[in-house]
């Protein structure tokens, strides 16, 4: 067996070895191929099988025991300081009426950075939604986010009004892990223009990247008015 050409050789091998554990033809604490057998299998060579499996062992999806092998990890939801949780919920929470309204959602070919960032080739499909949630009919946060449609098929045929993204997302690709980026900016004139922001007015931009079965599902800029959002943690010692 070979794999097509390059996207990056590694990419390949990882996305192989996920797409048997996805298929349940590997089970967790299973066996995968070895180093060796991948380079046989697959005909790469040994670097890249190594970085391969090192990386899907960093991402918590194998485990590797040092002199017997490497097998399929169970897979366990990973927490982050930053909660990834579902806007509709954290407004009703609130005792506030939520609603949500779809400015876009169409199929887009991955750039360069999207492509890196979904470990995808470049000019991948991804699919592309920006939505604006409301609470009590205020605008609190600007969505825009794209989707791996091989992690999360039918995410374009989702119904917004009836189910968030993130509902969407956690019934078809299970969060795995989560990484966060947090700033303070101005906004470009769209987002501004959709949060109802004065010109000088900045935004807070939670910046997310979610994965599902070591795979990239999910790329979001979640943008909010500064003057009505902030985060706040209370933190325990131990």
């Amino acid at each position: 067996m070979s794999l097509t050409p390059p996207a990056a050789r590694y990419l390949q091998v990882k996305h192989y070895v996920l797409e048997q554990v996805a298929a349940g033809t590997l089970r967790a604490g299973e066996r995968v191929p070895s180093e060796n057998e991948l380079v046989r299998s697959l005909r790469v060579s040994r670097m890249t099988a190594n970085r391969a499996l090192k990386e899907l062992a960093a991402d918590g999806v194998l485990v590797r025991v040092a002199g017997v092998g490497t097998f399929v990890a169970e897979q366990r939801v990973h927490a982050h300081p930053l909660e990834v949780r579902n806007i509709a919920d954290e407004i009703r929470s609130r005792g506030h009426e939520y609603r949500v309204r779809v400015q876009e959602l169409k199929t887009v070919e991955a750039s360069r950075e999207l492509a890196e960032r979904f470990e995808l080739k470049p000019g991948a499909a991804l699919d592309y939604s920006l939505l604006t949630h409301f609470e009590g009919g205020v605008p609190l946060q600007v969505e825009e986010r794209y989707v791996n449609p091989q992690v999360a098929p039918g995410y374009l045929a989702n119904d917004f009004e009836k189910v968030t993204p993130h509902e969407f997302l956690v019934s078809v690709a299970p969060l795995q892990r989560a990484e966060h980026t947090v700033r303070a900016l101005l906004p470009e004139r769209r987002i501004r223009r959709l949060l109802k922001l004065e010109a000088d007015e900045a935004c807070l931009l939670i910046r997310r990247r979610t994965f599902s079965r070591g795979r990239v599902a999910s790329i979001a800029d979640l943008y909010h008015p500064g003057s009505r959002y902030e985060l706040a943690a209370n933190i325990q010692p131990r």
